[in-house]
């Protein structure tokens, strides 16, 4: 994983635990974000696509359902879509 990658990774991550109140130290990049892994569910995962929109500008609507596949897999997406300016604050 690169610098930029890195840093959108840990900023996916931290908004996982903060909005889902996720125990941060839990959170990995290779973990699963549904099923056996953390255990998120569709509710969840319409709070990280209006998540990755307010913090990356980066729509997730219409994206395959791999890119969910862990925090590494949805910032991989994120780095490499056309929209992504960088991390908002």
């Amino acid at each position: 994983m690169n610098a930029k990658q890195q840093a959108v990774a840990d900023r996916i991550a931290d908004y996982l635990s903060e909005n889902l109140r996720l125990p941060r130290e839990t959170i990995t990049y290779d973990i699963p974000l549904f099923g056996d892994g953390i255990g998120l569910d569709s509710v969840d995962s319409l709070e990280i696509i209006a998540g990755m929109d307010l913090l990356f500008g980066v729509s997730l609507i219409g994206a395959h359902d791999s890119i969910f596949g862990s925090i590494r897999t949805l910032s991989e997406y994120i780095v490499n879509h056309p929209d992504f300016k960088g991390i908002k604050k």
